[in-house]
């Protein structure tokens, strides 16, 4: 397995770049960028003029991950070239949040022809229930298969998101990659670093992903009183302040849910995922140095399962727009906290997400995250 990478930062300038990777023959290309990039033309035009022959897959970005830290309004692109790994790349639309489970269904069904090892998908940010996304792809994939990747971002605004396939750049589809072969490697890790505060508080009325009450009360008025002077920057400042999620028996269940939204006419808040209508929710809220430890947690689960170390490696890290937010300028660090554990042989790539994937720590199946480092880790055995 080989990779060369190559930063875009002006595609009028930059552009023609893309032929020192072209050069390479990779078989996939993964792109992560600035929403204006992924808006310009001028992108997927050139990727298909340089990549005629490669699967050219990717996503817009709340901001771009390399090894040495954390870009912004730039666009990565990580040319890969497999020895025997084959893969498999297809798309399937999605018009909306009522279609999110369904659109999973049917990309599945499109990339489980054979027997795959792993699966990596990129959803649209916005007007998706990536939950039920998820939870149709296990109906179909099942429960055992790792499903990792990540929601497009757009910098925060949760307006327009875009993703890349050969069809093109698009606002309305998903799309997956199912790998194949006995030689890959593919591992895994996922952790937040967020601390609780306040009360538990009882689900009392939700719909999917729609929070509509709190121990009986509008949930936006709960919300509203433990946020205090934040309130005010609603809903941006929602990221700050995500719920942890309880069972019934007021139990972790390892998920973090983002607030995307508020309603002031009915007094709800639109969270990132589905609820849990039986459970409980907590506020949470971090400081760089938990988010930190929580990147590196998720870095030695990845790497511990890994026995063979040699040659390349692709580390697809995808974590949630909320902790850039929350470390502001010292965002690199839990981007070298990573690229420093998985090793100088990792070749790193990624983007601030609205929404990360991958089976939870010490979870098994796969579930929607918000708040999260979530790294996956592509390489072949000799």
């Amino acid at each position: 397995m080989e990779i060369l990478q190559l930063v875009l930062k002006d595609l009028k300038t930059d552009i023609d770049k893309l032929a020192d990777l072209a050069s390479f023959d990779p078989q996939l290309v993964l792109v992560f960028g600035y929403t204006e990039h992924f808006a310009n033309p001028i992108l997927a035009a050139s990727l298909e003029k340089y990549f005629p022959h490669a699967q050219r897959v990717g996503c817009s970005t709340a901001g771009e991950i390399v090894g040495s830290g954390v870009l912004s309004h730039t666009t990565v692109v990580s040319a890969i070239r497999f020895n025997s790994t084959t893969f498999k790349v297809a798309t399937a639309a999605i018009e909306g949040m009522d279609n999110s489970f369904n659109a999973g269904q049917l990309l599945a069904e499109q990339l489980q022809n054979g027997d795959p090892q792993a699966v990596i998908v990129f959803g649209q940010g916005v007007d998706i229930n990536g939950s039920a996304m998820i939870e149709g792809m296990v109906d179909r994939l099942g429960k055992t298969l790792p499903i990792t990747g990540g929601l497009a971002g757009d910098d925060g605004a949760f307006t327009k998101t875009y993703t890349l396939s050969n069809a093109g750049v698009s606002t309305s589809s998903i799309v997956g990659i199912s790998f194949f072969g006995e030689k890959l490697i593919f591992s895994h890790g996922s952790f937040g670093g967020w601390k609780p505060f306040g009360p538990t508080r009882k689900v009392t009325r939700c719909i999917d992903n729609i929070l509509y009450e709190l121990d009986g009360e509008p949930a936006l008025a709960v919300y509203k009183r433990y946020l205090g002077e934040y309130a005010k920057d609603l809903p941006g400042s929602g990221l700050l302040f995500p719920f942890e999620m309880l069972s019934d028996a007021q139990e972790s269940l390892g998920q973090i849910r983002t607030i995307l939204g508020v309603n002031e006419d009915d007094g709800s808040l639109i969270l990132a995922g589905v609820i849990n209508p039986e459970g409980y929710l907590r506020l949470m809220h971090a400081h760089t140095n938990d988010l930190v430890d929580g990147a590196e947690i998720a870095a030695n689960a990845t790497i511990d399962s890994v026995t063979q170390k040699d040659g390349q490696a692709l580390g697809l890290l995808v974590s949630c727009v909320g902790r850039k937010l929350v470390m502001g300028g010292r965002v690199d660090e839990e981007v070298e906290a990573v690229q420093e554990i998985l090793g100088e042989h990792t070749v790193v790539c990624g983007f601030y997400s609205n929404g990360e994937i991958c089976p939870g720590y010490q979870l098994k199946a796969c579930s929607l995250h918000n708040q999260t480092m979530t790294i996956t880790y592509l390489a072949e055995s000799v």
